[in-house]
């Protein structure tokens, strides 16, 4: 397969969201339907033991949080996906922000009860820094949640991005019977399947079809109708350049722990998320079929093995190809070359060696190195910082904002008031 052929067939996208919106738990229901796990784990359950895929550290089996961005890959419909589950928690956020210089695209998992939350914003300003488009997956719909109109006017107004529902939810909570796939024409009846792939679907073209009503009964099935025609009225067909731009989100609803509307998101995700893209550096933009390597290193995790002080660098290749025992040229120190260690091909807890990767690809290899950017044949080149979003500060005073700008060093205090 040439290398035109390899970039176009990968994908590599975060899960983002507040914490406890059913992050994890998307991301295994991914890897089920990708084939890289035969049973889904849970993050917290007295029914499944087995734990969640993604949270391999003992601290997060413990809490039942993530604390740390796991790195998977799997394939379906013929694409490489390479998915990275981030951790919600503020205190591990600058482990997000950093992983989403690494990414295409984003999933932002919102919990239909709560609704935008505060670390819900925060994710979505630094994807707006960067552009980067965003699907959204509404969870929980098996809860008693807020009414969908009401989710997609706060995630506009909250977000500041424009939505496009691509599926729409059959009743809430108790009366949940389902959703219907806007995108292919299809109705999808619930059921309880924590572990397993969901049943086939029931492809309905018109939803004048006198078999809605026998699925759904004569009143979920007019209720249907009735907002389906309020959709399509108000928020039109999807327009994919808007998407790709990130100035329009797609938007699903479904139960990720019932394993309920997570296939709609995957299939829809593989036709129109974006592959690599053209990367800005300070010689120009870096395209993926560039011949010559190129890459940088988003994290660093060390002490995997406990058995070892060890250390983990997860490198996103840009362009050409990463070839296992080869000097490449670092950045940072001039005029050095270095020679990483055997690259690692990494699904936790397990690890592979690998003999080469490509655009877009993660390959991962222990070395203790600090800074991000590697180049083979460049001289030099230099790819910008990521963004940084940690808090915001409103000085309340004017004595506040006095000494607050002499410390960030803005100069005479006085000229700003």
């Amino acid at each position: 397969m040439s290398l035109e052929q390899e970039i176009q067939r990968r994908h590599t996208f975060a899960i983002i969201s507040h914490p406890d919106a059913g992050k994890t738990t998307l991301t295994e229901k991914f890897l089920l339907y990708g084939g890289a796990i035969q049973t889904a784990g849970a993050v917290k359950s007295n029914k499944i033991r087995k734990g969640a895929t993604s949270d391999f550290m003992e601290i997060e089996r413990q809490r039942g949080i993530s604390v740390s961005t796991s790195v998977m890959t799997f394939q379906y419909a013929d694409k490489l996906i390479n998915l990275l589950d981030t951790p919600g928690h503020r205190d591990f956020a600058e482990d997000t922000y950093r992983t989403l210089t690494a990414v295409d695209s984003v999933v932002l998992v919102v919990d239909c009860v709560k609704g935008v939350e505060a670390q819900t914003r925060r994710l979505m300003e630094v994807c707006r820094m960067r552009n980067t488009p965003v699907m959204v997956f509404i969870n929980k719909l098996d809860l008693e949640g807020r009414d969908p109109f009401d989710l997609l006017d706060e995630l506009e107004k909250e977000l500041d991005i424009r939505v496009t529902p691509l599926s729409w939810p059959i009743g809430i909570g108790a009366t949940f019977q389902g959703v219907y796939d806007l995108y292919d024409k299809d109705l999808r009846l619930f059921e309880e399947v924590k572990t397993k792939v969901e049943r086939s679907a029931v492809h309905i073209d018109d939803l004048a079809d006198p078999r809605l009503d026998q699925q759904l009964g004569e009143a979920a099935a007019q209720q249907l109708r009735h907002d389906v025609e309020l959709v399509d009225g108000v928020y039109g067909a999807l327009d994919l350049a808007k998407y790709r731009a990130g100035t329009t989100a797609p938007v699903f609803f479904g139960s990720a722990f019932n394993n309920f509307g997570v296939k709609e998101v995957l299939d829809t995700f593989v036709r129109i998320a974006p592959t690599p893209g053209p990367r800005p550096t300070d010689q120009g933009e870096v395209e993926p079929d560039d011949p010559k390597f190129s890459g940088f290193v988003f994290k660093i995790h060390a002490n995997l093995d406990p058995n070892h002080r060890d250390r983990i660098a997860f490198l996103r290749v840009c362009s050409g190809r990463f070839v296992r025992n080869t000097y490449y040229h670092h950045v940072r120190l001039e005029n050095r070359c270095v020679s990483p260690t055997p690259p690692l091909s990494w699904r936790p807890p397990k690890r592979s060696w690998t003999r080469h990767g490509r655009g877009c690809d993660r390959p991962v290899r222990h070395r203790q190195l600090q800074d991000r950017r590697y180049a083979h044949g460049r001289g030099g080149l230099q790819l910008p910082r990521y963004p940084r979003l940690l808090a915001r500060v409103v000085p309340r005073t004017g004595e506040q904002r006095s000494h607050a700008q002499q410390a960030i060093g803005e100069g005479d205090p006085a000229a700003h008031r």
